[in-house]
């Protein structure tokens, strides 16, 4: 569709839509592994600053930095929930999305809303295109997206600016910024290495690329290859470089943090740090908790303990469908974990939460007599676990499912079924809140592949034979059935499928309580949001 230079469209498209298809077209490849993650033209993003007229702006904010595998959104969400409980004004960004690409830039806690979206969307859009040239084209999607939080934050006047790494740190969009008040590394992993490097020093060399001269730095306990690299890299910039341990559950008035998950204490003892470190540097004296490791600031308290969102990290959500009918009977675990590493700690967070949930009271005290009656006591229906599985083929899932399947086992939890699905949102388009239709020709080959592994991690060792390669056509006319069920596990051709099968589970198995962790992508964890929260 043609777009006015206003933004203006016509009627078939919202104005959101249309901006939706604007950012659309800056996607130049399907993967996150193109040459501007590798440091191709970095430095063009100076002469984007400098057209948006970001340059003072951004010298001038209050940034605080974060990069690592593994954490550092919730670290990021933490650090946004403290300040602001500390009465200033917050500007967040993060990634990826999951639903809505608001979701990116978050306002005092709030995603960004359409109509302030728009006013930035375009006014920066229309400013970039009108100045492309060959030498300077448009910037490619996160780019773009990346400059655009700077608009909006520095439009805003936030007091404090918080940056998420999209990927990796020296050759990242957000590391435009010359002098941030505070940077932070969390955890570190083996992920995107086919950019990084195979080595988690050569990763850690990556992420410390956020690293600028003489600005205060901390992270969390790290792998020894990886600590030398980060202490050699801070001091050749001068960085006081200082590890923190995590927070003390002693020191939170008996309150849960607002993210669920033990390593949500790593977490929250880096943004401790950082938020600490900012308010001493940024000249607010009276709140800092800088080396008290006996109690916190009540204001730190308050932000680490609210009710914080950061969807598709260990996130629980009840289906809407069938919670009418049937309370609690289908539940979705959703963690968007894609590394070894982060598979564990999902798997450690699912097995403590299922086993939570399955002592709950139920019914409890607040349901009526006649719902009691009617329902009979749930308290007496057993647990089923079953997966909901995909992940990018750039992802070697005989590192992902083992280590998911023993950190559960070891728990006492055992998938009843694995099911393997596509990712129903496509890598070329920003979508709305709407899912795109089935695809009925979806090459299912990755997810027969990784049936493959699990059936074999299951002891099927014959299974190999079984499955098919492709799909193949009397099985692509009926979508709602699973192409390939075997004893432990099914593929499906969509994500809708599969959950029209969970739904008639539930319908067909009334003593039992299905408990679905979705994980491996987050992709495919925005899509189920999509479809359960309709």
């Amino acid at each position: 569709m043609v777009q006015d230079g206003d933004g203006s469209s016509a009627p078939s498209q919202t104005p959101y839509e249309a901006a939706l298809e604007a950012l659309s077209s800056l996607i130049t490849k399907r993967s996150r592994a193109d040459t501007s993650n590798k440091g191709g033209g970095f430095d063009v993003l100076f002469d984007y600053v400098r057209i948006l007229e970001l340059e003072e702006p951004i010298a001038q904010m209050k940034i605080i930095h974060v990069a690592g595998t593994k954490g550092k959104g919730s670290t990021c969400t933490f650090s946004e929930s403290i300040l602001r409980h500390c009465g200033f004004r917050t500007g967040l960004f993060t990634s990826p999305h999951l639903i809505d690409v608001r979701e990116r830039f978050r306002l005092d806690g709030v995603d960004i809303s359409e109509e302030k979206f728009l006013e930035y969307f375009w006014w920066s859009f229309n400013r970039l295109k009108e100045k492309a040239t060959d030498d300077i084209p448009m910037p490619t999607y996160f780019r773009f997206l990346a400059l655009l939080a700077f608009k909006i934050f520095a439009g805003e006047k936030v007091d404090v600016a918080i940056l998420e790494v999209g990927l990796g740190g020296k050759f990242d969009a957000t590391n435009v910024v010359q002098a941030p008040v505070v940077c932070g590394i969390s955890s570190l992993g083996y992920d995107h290495m086919e950019i990084l490097g195979y080595t988690l020093g050569a990763i850690a060399g990556e992420k410390a690329g956020i690293f600028k001269q003489g600005v205060p730095a901390f992270t969390v306990p790290q792998p020894d290859e990886a600590m030398w690299v980060l202490e050699e890299k801070a001091s050749l910039l001068n960085v006081p470089l200082q590890t923190v341990q995590p927070v003390n559950a002693n020191l939170q008035n008996g309150l849960k943090l607002g993210l669920e998950g033990e390593h949500q204490y790593v977490n929250a003892g880096l943004a401790v740090a950082l938020c600490s470190t900012w308010l001493q540097r940024t000249g607010h004296l009276g709140i800092t908790h800088q080396g008290n490791t006996t109690s916190l600031p009540e204001q730190f308290i308050k932000g680490l303990t609210a009710t914080v969102s950061l969807q598709g990290r260990a996130q629980i959500v009840p289906d809407n469908y069938t919670n009418n009918d049937s309370p609690g009977d289908l539940t979705f675990y959703l963690d968007g974990a894609h590394s070894p590493e982060s598979m564990e700690i999902c798997a450690r967070w699912f097995s403590l939460s299922t086993k939570e949930n399955s002592q709950e009271k139920v019914p409890d005290s607040s349901m009526s007599h006649d719902f009691v009656q009617s329902h009979g006591d749930v308290k007496a229906k057993k647990n089923s676990q079953i997966l909901l599985f995909n992940c990018m083929s750039v992802r070697d899932p005989q590192l992902l499912l083992p280590n998911l399947m023993k950190t559960c086992a070891s728990h006492g939890v055992y998938f009843k079924k694995a099911l393997f699905v596509p990712n129903t949102s496509v890598y070329h388009k920003v979508g709305s809140h709407s899912l795109p239709p089935t695809d009925p020709q979806e090459d299912l080959s990755w997810q027969f592949s990784l049936q493959r592994v699990w059936e074999n991690l299951m002891g099927n060792k014959g299974v190999d034979d079984k499955i098919p390669d492709t799909l193949s056509e009397e099985l692509r006319d009926d979508m709602e059935m699973p192409v390939k069920n075997c004893e432990n596990s099914a593929v499906f051709s969509s994500l809708p499928s599969a959950i029209k099968w969970l739904r008639d589970s539930v319908r067909h198995n009334q003593s039992t309580r299905f408990q679905v962790l979705v994980t491996g992508s987050l992709h495919l964890v925005g899509d189920v949001l999509r479809l359960v929260k309709k």
